[in-house]
This record gives structure tokens, sequence and C-alpha cells, in this order.
């Protein structure tokens, strides 16, 4: 009697959760027109806005993935001095209030810094410049990939790669060969949630580079000049896009063993 009380409970409050999850974006389809999505698809600063999202949250997801890999590698495999602090640095950005991570990357890449005064040598601001809103994708978004693939090369048994190792295989080609394909799957998926972390990402993109418009961005200035009505429709649009895109990759990334559940 008590187990099925207790079953009971968990269902009404996973339907609560569902609801609550399902609501927004079932109303938000319910109260946008197909001919309102239609209007904001041909709406060019939308499409221009939709596909500066997904060119600088791909080009994060490449370049700062790829330079991760190694890291996400040394924190699976070796133990060393505060490594619990570098998990925990490393988790930061998730807790960090955006806005606050964009005030600090403006410090660290804003004109007058450093790194900007280098960058300009070079012809290059990051200050309203798609390059900014890659690095602020990027800062936001990367724990996401660099936990998911540590949990892949801790998956990889560490009997294989001492085995090629023995054999005189170079480190590099191991790391390569062995250790990346194993983990494959969880690196693609850390690369899948890094994408659509960066692609909504608003509040450090909004202070670093507030034009060119990203999507988010986009959305927020039609909301806040025009009202909910004129924002709406290309909301609805970046949602379906964003939904579609995750899907096919997810597709890429299921486990073959449990595609029959």
């Amino acid at each position: 009697m008590r187990h099925r009380t207790f079953i009971n409970i968990a269902y009404v409050a996973g339907a609560f959760i569902l609801l609550f999850i399902a609501a927004p974006i079932v109303g938000i389809f319910i109260k946008t027109s197909p001919q309102q999505v239609f209007e904001a698809a041909g709406d060019k600063v939308v499409i221009e806005s939709i596909l500066l999202s997904l060119a600088t949250s791909l080009s994060a997801t490449i370049i700062f993935s790829v330079l991760s890999l190694p890291l996400a590698w040394l924190l699976a495999r070796k133990k060393f001095a505060l490594k619990r602090f570098i998990l925990g640095l490393i988790d930061l950005p998730i807790v960090i209030p955006h806005t606050a991570a964009g005030i600090a990357l403006l410090g660290l890449v804003s004109r007058n810094s450093e790194i900007g005064k280098i960058a300009s040598l070079i012809g290059l601001d990051f200050v309203s410049h798609p390059a900014g809103i890659i690095i602020a994708m990027a800062f936001v978004s990367l724990p996401f990939f660099i936990n998911a693939a540590r949990e892949g090369f801790n998956q990889v048994p560490e009997r294989l790669e001492k085995a090629a190792l023995n054999l005189g295989v170079n480190p590099f080609r191991v790391f390569y060969t062995i250790s990346i394909p194993l983990a494959l799957r969880h690196i693609i998926t850390g690369a899948v949630m890094m994408f659509a972390r960066g692609i909504s990402e608003f509040g450090a993109v909004v202070i670093i580079a507030y034009y060119p418009l990203t999507a988010s961005v986009m959305i927020f200035e039609r909301f806040n000049s025009f009202g909910l009505q004129y924002a709406r429709p290309a909301a609805v649009l970046l949602i379906l896009i964003t939904i579609s895109l995750f899907l096919i990759m997810r597709l890429f990334t299921k486990d073959p063993e449990n595609a029959r559940y």
C-alpha cells in the first residue's frame, strides 16, 4: 500500500514537472500562427541573426572542444595537486551570472586590455564582432563539453591505452586512435550540449557584442521595442530550428545498444 502511494506521488510530481517544461513551448506555438512564422522566416534581420548564432556557436564548439580534449583526458586519467580545484574552476561559468561573466570577459578582451591591444595589431576587435560572440559563447558552454568528454574518457579501459604504449605506439597516436574513438559518443554528446548552450546565450553576448545581433539578442530587442506579439514569431522560428538541429544531432549520438528502447 505504501509502495503504491509512493509510486502515485512520483507520477503526479513527474507529470507536474513535464507540464512545467512543455506548457511554455506548447503555448508559444498555439499563440503563433503559421503565417506569422513564415513572415518571420522571410525577414532578413531574423534569418541573419539566426545564421550568426548558428555559425558562432558552431565555431566556438569546434575551436574550444578541440583545445579542451587533452584537459578532459588528463582529468579522467591523472591524479595531481589541485585537481579538485580545477574541476570546480571548470564548472564556475555555470554558476556565475552571465551578465557578470560578460563584464569579466569584456575587461579581458576590450580595446584597452592587453589582449585587445595585441588583437588590434592584426586588425581584430573582439567588441561588437563575431569573434567576441564566439568567446562569450565558449566561456558559458565549455563546462558541458569538458565534463561529458571527461566522463567518456573515464569509461575507456585504461589497460587498452597501456597495452598500446607497451607495444611502442606513440602516445599521440594512442590518444587519437584509441582514447578518442572509444569516448566518441560522450564527446559528441558534450559537443551537442555545448553547441545548443551557445546558441541560447544572451547575458555574456549582449555585454561584449550587442551588435551584430545574435538570435537571442534580436528577440530581446524586438520584445523590448515592440512587445510580445512582434517578438513571438521570431522566437518560434528559432525554437523550431534549434529543436530540429538538436534532434538530428541526437540521432548521431544514440547508443546503438539502447536504440530499441
